[in-house]
C-alpha cells in the first residue's frame, strides 16, 4: 500500500475523524441540518470545517447528537439536553480516570 494512503486507512477506525457531511449526518440521525446547527450553537459539538467551509462530523459527534435528539424528543429543551450530555461526558471521563488510577495503585501495591 502506498505511504500516502496509510493515514486515510487509519482514519477508518478513528471515532474523531470528520467523515460525515452535514447532510449525511442529518440523514444518519434522522434529523435536520437545523438540529445539527442548533446543537453546535449550544456548544455540544463543534464540527470541523472542510477547506470549502462545510461542516464535517465524526462518529463521536454523531453519537452525542443522537443522544441530544433522544433527550429533545422526550421534551427536554435543546440547551438543557446539551448540558446534560456535556455533564454525562465529563462523568464518563472522571470514571475512566478513576479506574486507571485504581489500576495503577493496585499494580503498585502488588509490586510492594
Amino acid at each position: 500500500m502506498p505511504a500516502e494512503n496509510a493515514p486515510v486507512a487509519g482514519n477508518l477506525d478513528d471515532d474523531d475523524y470528520p467523515a460525515y457531511t452535514m447532510g449525511r449526518a442529518a440523514d444518519v440521525l434522522g434529523t435536520t441540518p437545523a438540529f445539527l446547527r442548533a446543537i453546535g450553537e449550544a456548544e455540544l459539538i463543534t464540527p470541523l470545517r472542510s477547506e470549502g467551509g462545510h461542516r464535517r462530523y465524526s462518529r463521536r459527534q454523531l453519537r452525542m447528537a443522537a443522544r441530544a435528539r433522544e433527550l429533545v424528543d422526550q421534551g427536554t429543551p435543546i440547551e438543557a439536553a446539551c448540558r446534560i450530555i456535556s455533564l454525562e461526558d465529563q462523568l464518563d471521563d472522571a470514571l475512566r480516570l478513576n479506574r486507571e488510577m485504581r489500576r495503577k495503585l493496585d499494580e503498585h501495591d502488588a509490586d510492594t
